[in-house]
């Protein structure tokens, strides 16, 4: 029995994408449906123009569909990521979920399975702050959130039991196979409590 996933993510340079696909490309690889689902960029071109990396990415995602709230209700899992903004997501997630109160108010982004994923700059730099705001709304949604906790070697390596977790190293290092082993680690565990909901509901 496969399950519905929805990834929403923001990612202005590409490693939060990068860490997207390498989840989407697991829960596929393993017979599920997946969508990808990137937000809307809310800064203006020009700041976006006057930085290669950040323009250059911005164009090669353009066919990714943008979120909407049909995405998740369309969803038995969601995980979002997004880079760290001052230790909390970035304004563009946030905007996103700020949209959901029509849904929300209903109780139809309840009982899904929630998780989150991040980077930063800095080992430093916020990557747990940031997961646990995420969390934050998982809550508020109403959500069964799912940690990948540390439950497997890999997510020892990777060092963050909140979620999946990638140093930049102020954007000079790529993603690494070591938050990519994490990643894959936490789409399973996502989607195993998953399959194990639908299961409940379905019996």
């Amino acid at each position: 029995m496969s399950v519905n996933l929805t990834i929403v993510y923001y990612s202005a340079t590409g490693t939060i994408a990068e860490l997207a696909e390498e989840m989407a490309r697991a829960a596929e690889h393993a017979g599920n449906d997946v969508r990808v689902r990137r937000v809307a960029e809310l800064a203006p071109q020009a700041v976006v123009d006057a930085k290669p990396t950040w323009a250059a990415h911005a164009a090669a995602t353009a066919h990714i569909p943008i979120a909407t709230a049909d995405d998740l209700l369309w969803a038995d899992a969601v995980i979002m990521g997004s880079p760290t903004r001052f230790g909390n997501i970035a304004a563009q997630l946030k905007q996103f979920i700020d949209t959901l109160s029509g849904p929300w108010s209903q109780g139809l982004l309840a009982d899904k399975i929630y998780s989150g994923f991040t980077s930063a700059g800095t080992a430093h730099g916020g990557h747990e702050s940031t997961l646990l705001a995420l969390t934050n709304s998982f809550i508020h949604l109403g959500g069964v959130i799912v940690p990948p906790g540390y439950t497997h070697p890999d997510k020892f390596a990777d060092g963050n039991p909140y979620g999946t977790s990638h140093n930049t190293r102020n954007d000079s290092y790529g993603v690494d196979e070591t938050a990519r082993a994490a990643a894959r680690v936490q789409v399973a565990r996502v989607l195993r409590y998953a399959h194990a909901t639908r299961a409940v509901a379905a019996a």
